[in-house]
């Protein structure tokens, strides 16, 4: 193929998303991205690490970032949403709504809007752990390196004080939604994921508890660029936690909250219970879990936390989640099949492992596509040049959600070369 050649368009700029891209690009198609955040990255972007190689994001995301910029058949799209989808294989005509960033092309990420904000907003990157003014950049690597603004919570001359504050006119307030048609022969699903909403599980404490936090948000802890500095403090009175609970299986494998395993819960609080044994080495853990499953190669990193004399795996589940009576202390109450009874243990901080749910479960594609009772697409049943990756199919690693798209970009380079 050559770039005058049929377009593939990629739908969501998470990892999965942005391999596809660049492996159908860099093979001679032409590719747009598009991707409903104000920045490319996806769930990869808020991990402090990541398996196998347990290496921050920046290690992956950074070069990918740069294969983006280096290829001219490549365009991408922030803030961006599909639709409306019409045609067959190899002509499809595609409906793209690009809202409003009020920031434009010429920002060098200066900081002097943000400087003059007046007006906050909960931080949605660090999953509500921390706040930001309301002209921000979502991250310090964020890519395309650009603020913007949530007028959302903007008052009174919030905004016009940002804009007189640019020195580059970078801020146009007066930015519209832009509706952009475009027709391509195949298209890439990789809308991604979306954590369960565990506050549904009220007996886990989420939200009602001050200490009980999601896995998420200790990735957020963990990482430097975190609300924190990469300092895990519990967000009561941001005192370091010496006894921590994981809590497994947090709303999965549960009838009334998610049926399915998530397949990556078991190994990311493995991961996180080293982070805290790292920071500090009288840390310690507990994990509360139904059967740990530690897929292939990673049954010997599940070792290695195993044998580590201060962390303590207790095989049973977890009844209710409450808070001390005056202390910010957290007490879980589990059974402990091995002793047949059940256990009132205090921690100072409590994390739950939620699970994933594809991000079609809340936001359906706007075709008539076939999903399981869960959400997840099926992808045998998808019509002709339109391919789903990742974890929209079904729970995934980021490793195993790359090699889906590798292979889904090569798909896509036959199918948009072909006319139904």
């Amino acid at each position: 193929m050559n770039a005058n050649d049929r377009k593939i368009l990629v739908i969501g700029g998470g990892i999965s998303g942005l391999t596809a891209a660049v492996e159908a690009a860099e093979a001679g198609s032409q590719v747009i991205i598009t991707e409903k955040a104000p920045y490319l990255g996806g769930r990869v972007a808020q991990l402090h690490r990541y398996f196998p190689k347990l290496c921050p994001p920046t290690c992956g995301l950074e070069i990918q970032f740069r294969r983006i910029k280096e290829n001219p058949n490549i365009t991408f799209y922030t803030m961006a949403e599909v639709t409306q989808v019409s045609g067959t294989a190899g002509d499809f005509d595609v409906t793209i709504k690009v809202h409003p960033r009020y920031v434009n092309d010429r920002c060098v990420a200066c900081n002097a809007c943000a400087e003059a904000c007046t007006e906050w907003r909960v931080n949605d990157f660090n999953f509500g752990l921390d706040k930001t003014k309301a002209a921000f950049i979502p991250f310090d690597y964020a890519f395309p390196q650009k603020y913007v603004i949530d007028k959302t919570v903007c008052s009174g001359d919030c905004a016009q004080k940002c804009m007189e504050a640019c020195k580059y006119d970078a801020i146009d307030l007066h930015m519209k939604p832009q509706i952009l048609t475009v027709n391509v022969g195949a298209i890439i699903m990789a809308g991604g994921w979306e954590p369960y909403d565990i506050a549904k599980a009220d007996n886990l404490g989420f939200g009602q508890v001050a200490n009980v936090i999601t896995n998420m948000q200790m990735e957020r802890l963990a990482a430097a660029n975190g609300p924190t500095g990469g300092q895990i403090l519990r967000p009561s009175d941001q005192q370091a936690p010496l006894k921590v609970a994981f809590v497994q299986c947090a709303g999965s494998r549960d009838e009334n909250h998610l049926p399915y395993c998530s397949y990556i819960c078991c190994m990311a609080s493995l991961k996180q219970a080293t982070y805290l044994r790292e920071k500090n080495p009288e840390a310690e853990i507990y994990i509360f879990y139904i059967d740990i499953r530690s897929p292939g190669r990673y049954e010997q990193f599940y070792w290695k936390v195993r044998d580590d004399e201060k962390v303590h795996l207790i095989r049973g589940k977890v009844a209710k989640i409450t808070q001390e009576p005056g202390t910010d202390n957290v007490v879980v109450v589990a059974e402990d099949t091995a002793v047949g009874d059940k256990q009132s243990m205090v921690f100072d901080m409590v994390v739950l492992a939620a699970g994933m749910v594809p991000s079609t479960k809340a936001s359906p594609f706007p075709l008539p596509l076939s999903y399981t009772p869960d959400g997840f697409i099926i992808q045998e049943l998808l019509p002709p040049g339109i391919l789903a990756v990742g974890t929209l199919k079904g729970p995934l690693d980021v490793m195993k959600s790359n090699e889906d798209a590798t292979g889904a970009a090569l798909k896509s380079l036959i199918a948009a070369g072909r006319r139904s």
